[in-house]
């Protein structure tokens, strides 16, 4: 549907800085949410999409950028997980440690000696 421009819009958007063939943001952004813009090379849409937060449709399946791993990528990686997880147990023992250990108590014997040490020196 053609919409027809009439003298209050035109004066309105004159007002505001925009001429006819311009495109406000949220007219960018509606184009972009409805799908894949014919007009735009894929990295122009990409650009377009990050400076505009535009999300991709639902439908639209992502792009991987990524190549695949290698094996000896595959076993270092396993090698870290495995390594981070075992760190995360250790860490979990060692506060569970500290909240088990006791409070040293104050004695009034040991508080004693200390004061009558003191008093020698």
């Amino acid at each position: 549907m053609d919409t027809m421009l009439t003298k209050k819009t035109a004066t309105l958007r004159g007002a505001q800085g925009e001429r006819a063939g311009d495109v406000n943001e949220a007219a960018a952004q509606a184009a972009l949410r409805r799908g894949p813009t014919r007009e735009l090379a894929p990295d122009e849409e990409r650009v377009m999409r990050m400076r505009l937060g535009a999300s991709p449709p639902r439908a639209t399946p992502l792009e991987r950028v990524a190549a695949p791993y290698t094996d000896l990528e595959i076993e270092v990686l396993a090698v870290e997980i495995e390594a981070h997880l075992r760190w995360k147990e250790h860490q979990a023992t060692v506060a569970a440690r500290a909240a088990t250990r006791v409070a040293p108590q104050h004695s009034r014997t040991k508080e004693k000696i200390v004061r009558a040490l003191r008093k020698k020196a």
